[in-house]
């Protein structure tokens, strides 16, 4: 009978899901609506260099390539936000009543 612990069937399980595809992935899906200036550029970045890892067999690349197609939307996103607020006049900060 195998004693506690050396069993690996009963370990933890080993994830195949890269960790920088995931963390681009939510950075380019919460940059859609807050901070796309920040976390667009971040999302390019993650999901690049999980791409990078992914080729080296560590998967995740469909996310990867997700996070950096989401990066890229959270840019044109704010730049159509700053192009609609210049022709509108620019922005109008109200302080008190």
């Amino acid at each position: 009978m195998a004693g506690y612990g050396t069993s690996s069937a009963h370990g933890q399980a080993q994830s195949r899901t890269n960790g920088l595809a995931i963390a681009g992935l939510v950075c380019g899906i919460v940059g859609v609506l807050f901070f796309n200036v920040i976390l667009g550029p971040l999302a390019i970045i993650f999901g690049a260099v999980a791409l990078k890892q992914a080729k080296a067999g560590r998967g995740g690349a469909g996310m990867a390539k997700a996070a950096i197609a989401l990066g890229i939307v959270d840019l044109i996103v704010f730049a159509i936000l700053i192009a609609v607020a210049a022709s509108s006049g620019g922005f109008t900060w109200y302080v008190g009543g």
